[in-house]
């Protein structure tokens, strides 16, 4: 059974809408978009390259299953680490409106959305990734569905845009599982689920 992995871009402010161009997202008026993009540099690629290495199916949301079959399709050079792999492996997509996808190696999961990737999980080899997909990001993390979860932090406060986790999620712990921060100031950590969180109280040295 393969891994389910989360890679999610945020701000400093927990923002994860439109990261990548202008007109990713627009949703609620969001014209910030394209905020990651001053960041990239050869550290990040690196990280890219070594997460898409690892991949044997991807998962999508909608919107972003559009945004990435409007272009990567078009990017041919077998070399290319991102291009390569989506191009050719199984594409997996939630959604209860597309029905015909013209992009080659895609399945439309159904409303049954747990039992479903569960199913992918199982007979997969290599992870079941998850790239941007917040809205889908969100349900996964409810139903305990993430195992490792990629969390980028851009240094960068947007004030307003959608977040990845807002209120109501599910109460969840994680392990560090390591991280690195690149040239430009990109805190990229890994982070393994290992359950519910643990509580407990401080307290003052005479009432130990």
């Amino acid at each position: 059974m393969s891994k389910l992995v989360l890679t999610a871009f945020v701000s400093l402010d927990g923002v994860h809408q439109g990261p990548g161009s202008p007109h990713e997202d627009t949703r609620d008026h969001f014209t910030q978009g394209g905020w990651t993009v001053p960041y990239a540099d050869e550290d990040f690629s690196v990280f890219v390259a070594d997460a898409f290495g690892r991949v044997g199916a991807f998962l999508l949301g909608r919107r972003t299953y559009d945004i990435f079959a409007d272009y990567w399709p078009r990017v041919t050079d077998p070399r290319n680490p991102v291009a390569a792999p989506l191009n050719a492996l199984p594409k997996y997509v939630a959604s209860t409106t597309l029905t015909d996808p013209a992009w080659a190696h895609t399945t439309v999961l159904g409303p049954a959305l747990a039992k479903e990737v569960q199913e992918v999980k199982d007979r997969t080899d290599g992870e079941v990734q998850v790239h941007g997909s917040a809205v889908l990001a969100r349900s996964l993390l409810a139903e305990d569905l993430v195992d490792t979860l990629h969390l980028l932090t851009f240094p960068v406060v947007l004030g307003a845009g959608r977040r990845l986790f807002g209120e109501g999620g599910l109460p969840t712990a994680f392990r560090h599982g390591g991280g690195r921060i690149t040239s430009k100031g990109v805190s990229i950590q890994t982070y393994e689920r290992v359950g519910r969180p643990l509580y407990g109280e401080f307290t003052l040295p005479d009432e130990a």
